[in-house]
Formats: C-alpha cells, sequence, structure tokens
C-alpha cells in the first residue's frame, strides 16, 4: 500500500511491522475517538457510568451488528475472544465422556481453557488432525464429519487460525452441527475486517470476534455473539449488577454480561468510529491489495527458504504461516527486532517451527525485501 496509509497509523515508523495478527494497530481518528470517549468518562464519571453508557452502548451494538449481520441484542461487548469463550466454557453442561471435537490449528490458550473444564467435568477434548497442506474444502469438511460420535455435544472451530493463518470453510460444518443438535461453537477471533462475516449466513450457536485486530478499533474490544435460543444458559463470568438486576432491561442475556460495574467502555463505544473508517477508506479494497500481497509474499519468503505452502491460495487472507528450519527460535525473533527493527511472530506448531506474516495497510512488499534480506545476514539461524 502507499505512504498515505502508513500516515494515517500510531506506528513506529522505524519499525517494520510484519504482526498485525497478534494485537492489530489503530488508526489515529480512532484513536481519537477512545481519548473522546475516556474524557467523557473522566468529565462527569457519576453520570456517564451509572446512565449514559448502556444507552451509548446501544448505538456500538448496533453499529457492530450490521457489520457483521446479526440482531445488536444478540451480541455483548468483552475485551478478547478468550474471556468472551472462558465465558461460555464454563456455562456448559458438560457431564462425563461428552467430547468437545475441534481440531490441532486452535489457539493454544483455549486448549488450554477445554482442558480446564475437562478436568473438572470429565468430557473429552478430541482434535481432528487437519493435515497440511490444505488443498480441499471436501478434506476440510470430511475430517470433521468423520470425527462426530453419539458423544459429540460440541464442535469447537477457528474461523481463521492464529498458529497456520488458515482460513477453514466451517459453514458445512456448521450446517451439519445444526442438523444434528451439536453445538457449535466458532472463534472467529482473526475474521471481523479480515474477511466478510455473516453470521447470520454461517449461523452458529456461538460466534466471538476480535475487533481490535483487523478491524483496527482500540486494544481490548471484542464480541460474543450467541444464539437467542441459547442465551438464557449463560452465565456470567463475573457476577455483578446485570446478575438479578433491580432494573432489568429487556435482555436478561445484555444485563448479565454486560454490566460489570466500574469497567471503561470507552473502547467499545468507538466501533460507529471504526466503522465508519472502514467505510471512508474503502476497507474492503484495502483488504484485497493486501491479501496480494500477502500471497505475493508468502511465495517469495516460501522460495527463500525452500518451502512449499501449506495450502491452496484460496484458505489465504492477509495472514500467512511459513515454515522454515530453526533450532533457536528466540535467538532468531531477537536478532530480527534488535538488528532489523522487524516484528514479526516466530514459534513451535505441532512438529514445524512458522514465521507468520501478516500484511496491513501499512504494509508493502518492500517490508517482505527487508524481511527476506535480514534472513540472508542471519542464515545460520535458518540453516
Amino acid at each position: 500500500m502507499d505512504n498515505n496509509y502508513k500516515s494515517l497509523f500510531l506506528l513506529d515508523k522505524d519499525i517494520t511491522y510484519l504482526n498485525h495478527g497478534s494485537f492489530g494497530a489503530c488508526p489515529k481518528p480512532i484513536f481519537d475517538n477512545l481519548v473522546y470517549w475516556q474524557k467523557k468518562l473522566e468529565q462527569d464519571p457519576i453520570k456517564h457510568l451509572e446512565f449514559d453508557i448502556y444507552n451509548y452502548s446501544i448505538a456500538s451494538r448496533e453499529a457492530l451488528s450490521h457489520y457483521v449481520h446479526c440482531d445488536k441484542d444478540d451480541i455483548v461487548f468483552f475485551p478478547n475472544p478468550s474471556t468472551a469463550l472462558n465465558t461460555i466454557i464454563k456455562s456448559l453442561d458438560l457431564r462425563s465422556n461428552d467430547e468437545i471435537l475441534t481440531t490441532n490449528h486452535e489457539y493454544g490458550a483455549l486448549d488450554k481453557t477445554w482442558n480446564f473444564i475437562c478436568k473438572k467435568t470429565g468430557a473429552k477434548y478430541i482434535k481432528t488432525d487437519i493435515k497440511l497442506p490444505l488443498l480441499s474444502e471436501n478434506d476440510f469438511t470430511n475430517s470433521i464429519i468423520k470425527n462426530v460420535t453419539k458423544n459429540t455435544k460440541i464442535i469447537f472451530l477457528s474461523h481463521i487460525t492464529s498458529s497456520t493463518g488458515l482460513i477453514f470453510p466451517i459453514e458445512r460444518v456448521c450446517d451439519f452441527a445444526r442438523e444434528n443438535n451439536i453445538l457449535c461453537i466458532i472463534d472467529g477471533a482473526h475474521v471481523p475486517g479480515h474477511i466478510p462475516l455473516n453470521i447470520n449466513k454461517i449461523n452458529p450457536d456461538v460466534y466471538v470476534g476480535a475487533c481490535h485486530k483487523w478491524m483496527c478499533a482500540p486494544k481490548g474490544t471484542s464480541f460474543l455473539y450467541a444464539k437467542k435460543e441459547i442465551q438464557d444458559q449463560i452465565d456470567p463470568l463475573v457476577v455483578s449488577w446485570g446478575y438479578e438486576s433491580d432494573t432489568p432491561s429487556h435482555s436478561k442475556f445484555l444485563d448479565y454480561h454486560q454490566w460489570q460495574g466500574t469497567n471503561d467502555y470507552s473502547a467499545y463505544l468507538t466501533m460507529p468510529a471504526t466503522i465508519d473508517f472502514l467505510k471512508k477508506y474503502n476497507w474492503i479494497n484495502v483488504s484485497k491489495k493486501c491479501r496480494e500481497n500477502n500471497l505475493m509474499a508468502r511465495k517469495m519468503i516460501n522460495n527463500f527458504l525452500d518451502k512449499e505452502p501449506i495450502s491452496d491460495n484460496k484458505f489465504i487472507g492477509q495472514m500467512s504461516s511459513i515454515e522454515l528450519d530453526c533450532k533457536d527460535i528466540m535467538g532468531l525473533r531477537l536478532q530480527l527486532y534488535k538488528r532489523f527493527k522487524i516484528q514479526v511472530p516466530i514459534f513451535e506448531w505441532e512438529d514445524k517451527t512458522f514465521l507468520r506474516i501478516s500484511m496491513q495497510a501499512y504494509n508493502d512488499i518492500s517490508d517482505v525485501d527487508k524481511l527476506i534480506s535480514a534472513l540472508k545476514k542471519l542464515v545460520k539461524f535458518i540453516k
């Protein structure tokens, strides 16, 4: 992309930032709107927190609901997807030998959450091995469905995986789950602002997404969607004033999960400004260009490392994981940052090591050239 986009962001101009996927990056106009709401809070904390905040939040939920295509009363804000999913997972009535079917590509913190609840309940967390390279939607769908048993109570999937950066074709699995009375929970942390999202069309029971990643909202802005049919089954993660409220709203779901005492809602209230920003700069086209750059970057880095891509292009958006041989992951990562000011994640997944690149509006192919040039100078780490 061009410098006009780079100038919109607050990122240090001396750093080559190829890690948007971890925590995003917030543009100046959206950050200014965050500060506006924080100042509004400080000008009259009682009025803001006790009276106005929930009216303001309606506009935020409404803006977000239009963006992700669902009812505004079916979403509540959370600081991150892990907290939202903990709320769901700890509310489930799981029993001994109940099975949660998932894949070996899920986010590590959520693996830990499921393992925690399985130890408590005796349920089993079953990982389907989605083999690489991923080339076929049918192969993905069939791999999941063939592992369903009479004990399968939940299917839990990432829409876009954190470790491998793959866009999983989840729609048919969601259809299967619905037809077979299996609860379908989707971790869409990387989806909003990355690829088009229509929750009503996917029709899962639960969907969580991060707005502070590819939507570029302020840090700590995520959401939980739950179908109306299951909302009464979801307990608050923290019991606070919304539980059995003295002044209940029309929705117990909103009361239970929205009223959390002295919680700064400023980041949540930036949703209208965030979505206006994305519309103003035609972010759909920006994302398309970033995807093109990502596919080019993936090819360049794979060629340099003499590696094959881990999937067909159709499973790739603005983020790619690329296999490399490295026995000192932390050493390589520190050298890339200290010597070359390149911020890029390198990590182990299963028996492989991956370098994961993200291409956002402020990136261009020259950033990839810098990475490859640096890797050439650090060849002792990758050979």
